[in-house]
């Protein structure tokens, strides 16, 4: 039997009233406010540093078991409006809610000889290139189509000498990409806790004296890497062409995802000045580009 030990309190909330509604749950004692897109809208795109919202959004707050939320809507009425819209209380169980989504984590292969295992699982074939993955908090495990489409070209290219795993997540690209036989290789990413999965990833896999791992800026000035990977997305895959490509030795493997097919053509004429055209391969609504420095 599961004992409830939180109180979660929802509602709709236009855009212009966001910043308001949360601060009114943080002031009423939340201890977490999150907010998601409430009508499914296709926004993908967040810049760097940028805090996504959407034109109408479901804000969550979670309390402790026992309060009464009934003050906290009628503060909210009078904020928006006199109406609240979509008011939901739920109570909920004490789980590790950030990790519950890896009960559905199961091995993976990808191309021929690659495949991507749970830490806690037995991999299904010994003999195999077997990544042992922990994605942590962080974005990666193999299941999305952007990271499958980066790891099948992995798996069936010669590997670099060096290679760069531009917003790291999991790891799982620059390990992959160790394992299949790349001397050494730079993770990079904007979220501490990406870095924090990335190194304890390598470590499990035997891979961390062959890593580098550090924010953006930690790259060294004048490393130039035979491969590079970006499996982030378009609008940050764009704004970065030129310090991307600038990372990329002359002949150096360049290889992008994370991309809507509308949005291909600008990804791609983005490098068009380093790369040339880029070859195009897509897979459950999302692309990979690739192709090489000129």
């Amino acid at each position: 039997m599961n004992i409830a030990h939180w109180l979660q309190v929802s509602l709709e909330v236009p855009e212009s009233a966001l910043e308001a509604v949360s601060a009114a749950c943080e002031e009423a004692g939340a201890l977490a406010v999150t907010v998601e897109d409430a009508a499914d809208d296709p926004v993908y795109e967040p810049l760097p540093g940028e805090i996504r919202t959407w034109p109408h959004n479901r804000v969550s707050a979670l309390f402790p078991a026992g309060y009464d939320p009934a003050p906290l809507r009628v503060a909210l009425a009078g904020l928006l409006g006199g109406q609240v819209t979509g008011w939901r209380v739920t109570a909920l169980a004490d789980r590790d809610w950030e990790r519950v989504w890896l009960d559905d984590f199961r091995p993976l292969r990808f191309g021929r000889r690659l495949w991507v295992c749970p830490t806690d699982r037995p991999p299904p074939d010994p003999t195999a290139v077997n990544l042992r993955l922990d994605p942590g908090l962080a974005f990666g495990t193999g299941t999305h189509p952007t990271t499958a489409l980066c790891l099948e070209w992995l798996d069936g290219h010669a590997p670099p000498a060096t290679l760069l795993d531009y917003g790291c997540g999991s790891g799982i690209l620059a390990i992959a990409g160790l394992l299949l036989g790349a001397r050494s290789a730079w993770a990079v990413d904007l979220d501490p806790q990406a870095l924090t999965a990335t190194g304890n990833n390598a470590a499990a896999n035997g891979v961390a004296g062959r890593l580098q791992l550090g924010l953006p800026e930690a790259l060294p000035v004048d490393l130039r890497c035979d491969l590079l990977l970006a499996n982030i997305l378009a609008g940050p895959l764009v704004a970065l062409a030129p310090a991307l490509a600038a990372r990329l030795a002359p002949g150096g493997a360049l290889v992008l995802s994370g991309i809507l097919p509308q949005q291909a053509a600008t990804v791609a004429a983005a490098y068009r000045p380093w790369c040339g055209e880029l070859e195009r391969c897509q897979r459950d609504g999302w692309v990979r580009l690739d192709g090489r420095r000129l």
